[in-house]
């Protein structure tokens, strides 16, 4: 399990934002601390080094993920 980043804040169009310095590719599942799905990876933006990301929550209440992380379950070690 990778730790993505920690959610920032909730958009106006109920996406979860957060930043990273991970990696990462849009499409892609992530999950809680306790590895609930929490939504999918649907868009990257911002500086290329710590760059932002959008997720589409999976949950009924996303509001309350704001201020903790999230994390990338790597299928192998080349993720």
């Amino acid at each position: 399990m990778n730790r993505l980043g920690v959610v920032l804040h909730l958009s106006g169009s109920k996406k979860l934002i957060l930043q990273t310095k991970t990696k990462i590719k849009t499409g892609v599942q992530v999950f809680d601390e306790g590895l609930k799905p929490v939504g999918i990876i649907l868009d990257v933006f911002g500086p290329v080094e710590n760059p932002y990301i959008s997720i589409k929550p999976s949950i009924e209440q996303p509001e309350q993920y704001v201020g903790r992380p999230l994390y990338l379950i790597s299928k192998n070690r080349r993720d």
